[in-house]
């Protein structure tokens, strides 16, 4: 149960530059990039988006089962988010909530709370990035990010160019954009499980409807080693102004 129940938590909270690239590729990479941050609304409207919360509801694959799951995100920054969860795995439903706040992080399953060591709390950091870049994309032109073209492929049976792109961390992963209309349709990355296995994780976006002017992607499958993981619905989503403190406190 608790394999399952990790499971499910680092899969909710995936559902993911100072711009600098190599001479050669540096236009054509500048430019994918500023056509996607176009396509999502814009530079203004996305940069000035601090926090975003939504709520999806699903289904992920455990063990080769489906099971139905709903989650509730709220992310500030690159730095923290509280993702509350409930699954029902055979008739039995968990829930849970993970918090990241800065250097400290949290996870709680029914009454059991446990702290996050180090390593955990930049996993979960990494998950964030991940969910944010191909969100808004102003992350990828900010400190710590570098990005290069990476080629051409396609997604859905549509041609698609690519970004390689290096977080904070040192770790690498890859953003697709839709090649007609810039927006992005794909990340694959390398992921870490709850019980420290690592995945390569393709994560697809789909259906983009427009919220106060930027688009949102409202259908993200994800796999796992080519195998089904998630495949979400976003039901709400919303850009907040300001978020409450409280929101990334300590699970009680």
């Amino acid at each position: 149960m608790t394999r399952i129940i990790g499971a499910v938590a680092t899969a909710i909270v995936a559902a993911t530059l100072g711009s600098s690239a190599a001479a050669g590729d540096k236009q054509d990479a500048g430019a994918i990039l500023d056509k996607g941050i176009k396509a999502l609304g814009g530079a203004d409207k996305l940069g000035a988006v601090k926090a975003v919360t939504w709520k999806a509801k699903g289904k992920i694959y455990l063990g080769g089962n489906e099971n139905d799951v709903t989650s509730q995100v709220t992310i500030q920054g690159l730095d923290r988010v509280r993702n509350e969860f409930e699954v029902d795995v055979g008739g039995n439903k968990i829930m849970g909530v993970t918090v990241v706040s800065g250097a400290k992080g949290w996870r709680k399953f029914a009454d059991n709370n446990m702290e996050l060591d180090e390593a955990a709390v930049a996993n979960e950091k990494r998950n964030i990035y991940l969910q944010m870049a191909p969100l808004t994309l102003v992350p990828l032109k900010g400190k710590g990010f570098k990005f290069e073209a990476a080629g051409q492929e396609q997604v859905g049976g549509k041609a698609a160019l690519a970004l390689k792109a290096t977080g904070p961390d040192g770790k690498s992963f890859t953003i697709y954009f839709d090649k007609e209309n810039g927006l992005p349709v794909k990340v694959a990355a390398k992921v870490i499980g709850f019980m420290g296995g690592e995945f390569a994780q393709e994560t697809t976006y789909g259906n983009y409807k427009e919220f106060g002017g930027i688009k949102k992607a409202m259908k993200i499958d994800s796999k796992r080693d080519g195998e089904n993981f998630m495949a979400l619905e976003i039901t709400e989503f919303r850009v907040l102004d300001k978020v409450d403190a409280k929101m990334f406190a300590a699970p009680e």
